[in-house]
Formats: C-alpha cells, structure tokens, sequence
C-alpha cells in the first residue's frame, strides 16, 4: 500500500453507489399523492441518509402529528421494494471505475447503510456491484445508526483497519457526520441536497462525483 492510499474504503450504498434516492423519493410522493397529501419536499430532504426510526421522527415533526406516517410508510415501502426486489437500480456515475481501481489495487472496501440486508442483497445482485463488495453493515446492526458513528466504527473493524486508515463515501449530511465523528477521511458526493453550513464546516472534500476520487489513487 501506498502511503497516500487508504487502509480501506467504507461506501454508503443509497445516493452514492446507487442512483436510490431518486426512486425513494418518487416513492415517497406517489404514496402521498395516494392519500391526498399535500407535503413540504424540504420536510423530506431532511430524511435523506436516515434510518427508519429517525425518518418516522422527522415526518412527524415536519408535518405534524396527524400526518399518517404508517399507512404513508407501508405505500412507499411498497413502491420502494417493488422497484429494487425486481429491477436494477442506476449506478452513480464514476462508481464502476473507482470500484475496479480499487480491486486493482487490493484496497479492501466495505459498506455502511441503513438499509436493511434483504434490501442490500437484492439492490446488490440486480446491479452487479455484489461483485464488489462482501463486507456489509446494514441497517440496525450496530448499536445506534447514522448519524452516529457507530456503522463506520463497526465497517472498518470488519476490513480489520483503524479509522484513521479509511477513507469514506457518501452522500448525505447524517452519512458525513457519521463518518467524521468515526474518524475516517471523508469523501461527499450530494446527491440533490447540498451540504448544510455544519457540515461544511467539517472541512471534507466535497466532489461531483466518485470519478474524481480516481486521481486520488
């Protein structure tokens, strides 16, 4: 290894290897539509990079306690699982050649989502990325999810790394949070909703997209 690379590489997986949060957000607006409800979009951009829980938190919060958060949340799951149980989901641009260069150069790589395992081997196989990546840590198995740290600390103790050593990938403010506080070099690539001024302040790169970590290797 190189001094300049990483130990290890921890990914998350929806908005920054796949093109998911797109479908999750389409989702979520027809299982609204459905119920007649008319929402606020910066309610949910809120929820981008969450875990259920939190996500349940959030829309609670955002559009009050009457909203019918659970009749909403079995329409989008719905939709959502339809989609990725029995359709590939978009790949992010520059994702396929970084992957590649880093099996070249036998940096071990790991994922850390807050989707569940089903859904992580499903959106895995159908896109081809399985190849990739064996190393997961999925929704609620670490001990709290993002926005804590708790997922990147378990994910580079599976590539047997320390933080300092690995770099991370992501997309949203809560995945950037989680990973900083985890101690890893952090890598952002927004996927829609630009960083706010607290994450900003962290002082990560922020990139177009994954194909300019390549000079990096």
């Amino acid at each position: 290894m190189r001094p300049n690379h990483p130990g290890g590489v921890v990914f998350d997986l929806d908005g920054t290897l796949l093109d998911t949060e797109t479908l999750a957000r389409d989702s979520f607006l027809r299982a609204c539509a459905d119920l007649g409800l008319q929402v606020d979009p910066q309610v949910y951009e809120r929820c981008v990079g969450s875990s259920f829980e939190t996500t349940r938190q959030i829309l609670l919060e955002g559009y009050g306690a009457q909203f019918p958060v659970d009749e909403v949340s079995l329409r989008w799951n719905e939709y959502y699982r339809e989609h990725v149980y029995h359709k590939p989901v978009d790949i992010k641009p520059g994702v396929v050649d970084l992957l590649e260069r880093l099996l070249t150069l036998e940096i071990p790589v790991a994922l850390a989502t807050a989707s569940h395992r089903p859904t992580v081997t499903q959106k895995l196989k159908h896109s081809g990325l399985d190849q990739y990546l064996q190393l997961w840590v999925c929704g609620n198995e670490s001990a709290r999810n993002k926005p804590h740290p708790d997922p990147y600390l378990d994910a580079v103790q599976l590539l047997q790394r320390t933080p300092g050593q690995c770099w991370a990938v992501e997309d949203s403010d809560n995945g950037v949070r989680a990973a900083y506080h985890a101690g890893l070099t952090v890598f952002q690539v927004p996927d829609g909703v630009e960083p706010c001024q607290e994450v900003r302040a962290f002082g990560h790169e922020i990139l177009s997209s994954a194909a300019q970590l390549l000079d990096r290797l």
